[in-house]
C-alpha cells in the first residue's frame, strides 16, 4: 500500500474543502492504516491542527490510547517543531516525509521562527516569565501523585 501517496489524496480533499493548506498525514500500525488526514487549520480555526497533530489525536481516540510506539507516520512534508513534539511524546519512532522545511519556506509556510527560537538562535520570538512563590501550583504536583496512589 502507498501509505504516501493516501496522506497526499487526503490532503487533496481537505485543501479542496477548504481544510487546511498542502499537508497531510497517515498513521500505520502493522500495515493497518489507522488514519489519513490532511491538516484543518482552516477548517477548525486551530493553528495547532497540522496534519501530524490531526492524525495522532484521531490514531489515539481510535486506539484508545496515547501510546503509538508501535507506529509509523508518513507526512508530506517534514514535520514542524510542534508536531516532531507530539510525534515524540506519542511513542512514535519513525517518521517518513517527501517535502523539506526548505519547500515548505519557498512555499509561504515557514516554520523557521520557531527551529531559531527553540536553538537559542532567536529569543525574540516569545518573552518567557517565570512566575515564583505560587503555592497553588506546586501543590498540582502534589495533588496529582495523591489521586493516582489511590488507583
Amino acid at each position: 500500500m502507498d501509505y504516501m501517496k493516501m496522506a497526499v489524496d487526503a490532503t487533496i480533499e481537505g485543501m479542496d474543502n477548504k481544510h487546511g493548506g498542502p499537508f497531510g498525514a497517515t498513521i500505520v500500525r502493522d500495515d493497518e492504516v489507522l488514519v489519513a488526514v490532511s491538516n484543518t487549520m482552516m477548517k477548525d480555526t486551530d493553528p495547532s491542527a497540522h496534519a501530524e497533530m490531526v492524525a495522532i489525536r484521531e490514531a489515539c481516540k481510535k486506539l484508545g490510547t496515547m501510546d503509538l510506539s508501535d507506529c509509523v507516520i508518513y507526512a508530506t512534508c517534514e514535520p514542524c517543531p510542534m508536531c516532531v513534539g507530539a510525534i515524540i511524546w506519542s511513542g512514535i519512532k519513525e517518521v517518513h516525509y517527501c517535502s523539506t522545511k526548505d519547500d515548505a519556506h519557498e512555499n509561504g509556510f515557514t516554520d523557521l521562527h520557531l527551529r531559531k527560537y527553540l536553538t537559542g538562535e532567536d529569543e525574540s520570538v516569545l518573552k518567557m516569565i517565570k512566575v515564583k512563590d505560587r503555592d497553588d501550583c506546586d501543590y498540582l504536583w502534589e495533588h496529582f501523585h495523591k489521586i493516582n496512589e489511590m488507583k
